[in-house]
């Protein structure tokens, strides 16, 4: 198994890198996260998960321990494989996706082009307790209940047929003086306020 590579970075795109380790080439898929730290030409090591399939040797590539431990916790569950992890971590941080897997945030994660609902729903089941080292604040999760809130709310105001724009304006400002207010709270403010 293939720990780690250091070496030159001959080609990078947001998708992939190509390290030059001692005149070998390695083609290492990557994340964005990761894309944007890497600098053409200049000497990096890079964390790795080589993954052996019958029609294929794949490799990708991390600049840190926490992304490939995050990319090897998405890729444990089922329905989750390495393209569709390497997009969450493009989409979202790895704070965000802790935090939207602790508070139960599947809106969150079925932003990821790729995720849909029930594979939202198994994330969140499979990986509730062993994404607590990801350095999740309190501030945070509570960002995304809020967000999950906001989210319902727009989503139940629309079939109502109020425009979303209009009732996301609203919702900002009243959870902005009133945090804590639940989904029912807060559409009943919002059709108060139109």
């Amino acid at each position: 198994m293939i720990y780690s590579l250091k070496g030159k970075i001959r080609e990078l795109s947001p998708t992939f890198a190509v390290v030059d380790v001692n005149g070998v080439g390695y083609y290492v898929g990557i994340s964005l996260q990761t894309s944007q730290k890497l600098v053409l030409g200049n000497e990096f090591q890079i964390y790795t998960q080589q993954i052996i399939r019958e029609d294929a040797h794949l490799l990708f590539g991390f600049y840190s321990k926490e992304e490939k431990e995050m990319f090897n916790l998405l890729i444990s569950v089922n329905g989750v494989g390495p393209a569709s992890a390497l997009i969450m971590l493009s989409s979202l941080s790895n704070q965000e996706i802790s935090s939207g897997i602790l508070s139960g945030n599947a809106m969150l994660l079925q932003k990821v082009k790729g995720i849909g609902a029930k594979t939202a729903e198994r994330i969140i089941v499979d990986l509730r307790d062993k994404v607590g080292k990801f350095d999740v604040s309190e501030e945070n999760i509570s960002t995304f209940v809020n967000n999950k809130i906001k989210e319902e709310s727009l989503s139940a105001l629309e079939v109502l047929g109020i425009p979303k724009r209009t009732a996301e304006k609203i919702a900002d400002r009243i959870l902005k003086q009133n945090p804590d207010l639940s989904v029912e709270e807060l559409v009943k403010q919002i059709l108060k306020n139109i």
